[in-house]
């Protein structure tokens, strides 16, 4: 599922027009990427929580030539199932398999 298929479900369930549903969902995910860039956490009840972590200069290779070179530290984004989504998710593969 990708940005439009988001606007088109809320679109279709909510009844803006599909421009005010794209407004609104971008918007949205505006305020997300500003949250997270600020270094803050974004926690969505029954969903989950992203949160922004530190990693630490480390040594890699390039796969091309084999040579060893230092990776910068930077930040990264990380997402943290909750449990009432784990379980629903985990339901739908039961009911599926079965």
């Amino acid at each position: 599922m990708n940005k439009k298929d988001i606007v088109e479900a809320i679109h279709a369930r909510v009844g803006f027009s599909k421009r005010e549903t794209a407004a609104i969902v971008d918007k949205a995910f505006e305020l997300l990427k500003t949250v997270l860039a600020e270094g803050d956490s974004v926690m969505i009840s029954g969903f989950g929580k992203f949160c922004v972590r530190g990693k630490k200069a480390h040594k890699g290779r390039n796969p091309k030539t084999g040579e060893t070179i230092t990776l910068p530290a930077r930040k990264v984004v990380t997402f943290k199932v909750s449990r009432v989504l784990k379980e629903r998710i985990n339901a739908a593969h039961r009911d599926r398999d079965t």
